[in-house]
Order: structure tokens, then C-alpha cells, then sequence
């Protein structure tokens, strides 16, 4: 019981920092599975199948753009960030480094309580 309550609550944590995630990775255009890779080699595993609904919604917000690329033999999908999407993330950004150092002084992470 004790480690679904946790799985839960590690997800719950997870959701609300992914968009962030995505986000930092589409200044320039990528392809999702490329994201997937990348945010993996950084410590950020993400399911794709928690990859591209959020892609669809983030789009549908009107964050990111995105472009089929079908010159290669397997076409794909680049996305990458709007001006909106720009304005969006440098203020989540800044938010995530207030609320981010509100945390370390509540939990000890830093030395300036």
C-alpha cells in the first residue's frame, strides 16, 4: 500500500514538471522520439505515450507548432516552440526557480532559512 501511495504521489509530482521539461527542448524543431532520447540522457524519462498527448495539447494551447517532415523514408513530425510558447516557458522558468527555492529552504536544501 505504502509504495503505490508512493508511485502516486511521484507521478502526481512528475506531471506537473514535465511540461517544463518538454518545453526546454523545443527552441529548435525536434521529433518526439528524439525528445524521448534526450530527456532520458538528462535524468527526465518520459513514456512516449505520455509524450505525445501532452505534444497535442501543448500545440492545441497554442505553445508549439509543428511540421511534417516527409523527406526521408519514415516521415515525422517536428515540433518546436511558438513566440507564445517562448513568453509561456521564460515565465515558468522563472516561476520554477522561485517556487524551486522556496522548496530547498522548506526542506533543508539550503543553507538561507
Amino acid at each position: 500500500m505504502e509504495k503505490d501511495l508512493l508511485d502516486s504521489l511521484l507521478s502526481e509530482l512528475r506531471r506537473g514538471t514535465l511540461i517544463l521539461c518538454v518545453l526546454s527542448q523545443l527552441e529548435q524543431s525536434r521529433y518526439g522520439y528524439a525528445m524521448v532520447q534526450n530527456l532520458e540522457e538528462k535524468g527526465i524519462p518520459i513514456d512516449p505515450n505520455t509524450l505525445y498527448p501532452l505534444l497535442r495539447r501543448l500545440e492545441k494551447q497554442g505553445l508549439l507548432c509543428s511540421e511534417w517532415d516527409t523527406s526521408e523514408s519514415k516521415p515525422r513530425k517536428y515540433y518546436k516552440r511558438t513566440v507564445f510558447g517562448d513568453q509561456i516557458y521564460r515565465e515558468l522558468v522563472s516561476q520554477w526557480n522561485i517556487l524551486s527555492a522556496g522548496i530547498g529552504k522548506l526542506t533543508g536544501g539550503t543553507e538561507n532559512e
